[in-house]
């Protein structure tokens, strides 16, 4: 699904810090999208987020272009085991049974057992799971690394210290390289494609809980980053203004699902205003195709769907 053509040109990588460096997934033959970053030093080499296992040969072709294969990683470095940021990963420790993988205690049973995992996103993406996914394999119990969200890791000739960051879900953990200034922050720090001015968060179901997302952005800003490293998409600067942005939309949104709920109609309807009113907002900060593949990758519908449950389960919401 994924092959990379024998001809096709590979978009260059990118360092955005001594030994440390951007991979863009060209996830569906899609620039920008998906970024994973590789750490290289002593400690062993790390993947932070590899991606979703429909990207794979992808994967391996970058790593190409670095001299590496997989043979070569010895850590995969997760901020949380949504597909799009770990479904490769047991894939990946099948090939190499070698590498460590670093995650969430509470996500850790979900990648020895990916069972649930996969009913649940089969429920959502139905005959589009293996075409946007790949195959999702367990990952054996020996090779996880369950982090509480208070250690201090070595990995890619760095110590990253490890937060958790709950609020998208409540098994992510963020990373902090001190030495380098940045914050491997996953989806808690939303998505702000190749450093453009706009940031949006994802709040797609089961897990988000807004309050836990403010102490989460609260524990970031605490640590002084002066870039973000997003899985979509890549090194963003401007990190008090991102995390502010981020926060206003958050509650922005929030709000505007609440308020629905109050309001007549089924969920479909509610959820299709929500779409437009946001995909209007969109239109009018960014150009073409700018906005449009924010609206595709964020997801509004789902959006809305985990706002109106976290409202429904801590509110007074219908």
């Amino acid at each position: 699904m994924s092959a990379v053509e024998p001809k096709r040109t590979l978009s260059p990588l990118e360092n955005v810090a001594p030994n440390t460096t951007q991979i863009d997934l060209e996830y569906l033959g899609q620039l920008q999208m998906i970024a994973s970053c590789l750490l290289e030093g002593e400690g062993g080499t790390a993947l932070v987020d590899p991606g979703p296992a429909s990207a794979l040969d992808m994967l391996r072709a970058k790593l190409g272009q670095r001299g590496l294969s997989v043979a070569d990683v010895d850590h995969l470095v997760l901020t949380h085991i949504h597909l799009d940021h770990a479904g490769a990963t047991g894939t990946l420790v099948r090939e190499n049974p070698r590498i460590r993988v670093w995650v969430h205690e509470r996500g850790a049973p979900h990648l020895i057992d990916p069972a649930r995992l996969i009913e649940s996103a089969t429920r959502l993406y139905g005959a589009k799971m293996n075409w946007l996914w790949g195959e999702i394999l367990p990952v054996p119990a020996g090779n996880v690394q369950a982090l509480s969200g208070s250690e201090r890791i070595r990995v890619g000739g760095r110590t990253l210290e490890v937060v958790y960051t709950p609020g998208h879900a409540w098994h992510h953990v963020s990373y902090f390289d001190a030495a380098n200034g940045i914050a491997f922050v996953g989806d808690t720090g939303g998505i702000r494609i190749a450093n453009r001015g706009y940031v949006s968060p994802v709040t797609p179901p089961p897990d988000i809980d807004l309050e836990s997302w403010e102490k989460s952005l609260e524990q970031i800003r605490a640590r002084h980053p002066t870039r973000l490293f997003l899985t979509h998409f890549g090194s963003a600067d401007g990190v008090d203004e991102h995390l502010g942005e981020l926060a206003e939309r958050l509650e922005a949104w929030s709000d505007n699902v609440r308020k629905s709920l109050e309001n007549s109609g089924d969920d479909a309807e509610r959820a299709n205003r929500f779409v437009q009113e946001v995909t209007a907002s969109l239109a009018r900060h960014l150009e073409e195709p700018e906005a449009d593949r924010y609206a595709r990758y964020v997801g509004l519908k789902q959006c809305w769907y985990g706002l109106a449950r976290y409202w429904r389960k801590h509110g007074d919401a219908p």
